[in-house]
């Protein structure tokens, strides 16, 4: 988003199952260019100036280390949403993190 005119950043959860919580993080960015698209979750692959290209390398595998998924899609207002899931922690699991 550092080159966009609009720059927002939306995160939402929701159930996604009875044991799975849905995460989306919605940003307004340039999106992703398609000849990245089958290369983004391999590391040391950016289009920042400034990036390393492991980021989503490194989510991707504590997302699946956890029983989880993650991906994108094109954001209808612009950019990209990535959505993951997680496990779902009770309140008892919590303790007194909750």
């Amino acid at each position: 988003m550092e080159d966009a005119e609009r720059r927002q950043l939306v995160i939402s959860t929701a159930a996604a199952s009875e044991d799975m919580v849905a995460i989306s993080v919605a940003d307004t960015g340039s999106g992703i260019a398609p000849e990245i698209g089958a290369q983004l979750f391999q590391p040391f692959i950016t289009t920042k100036r400034h990036g390393m290209g492991v980021g989503l390398s490194i989510s991707r595998t504590i997302i699946e280390a956890h029983g989880g998924t993650i991906a994108p899609r094109q954001n209808p207002g612009g950019g990209t949403i990535f959505s993951f899931t997680l496990p779902a922690v009770s309140k008892e699991e919590a303790g007194d993190a909750v």
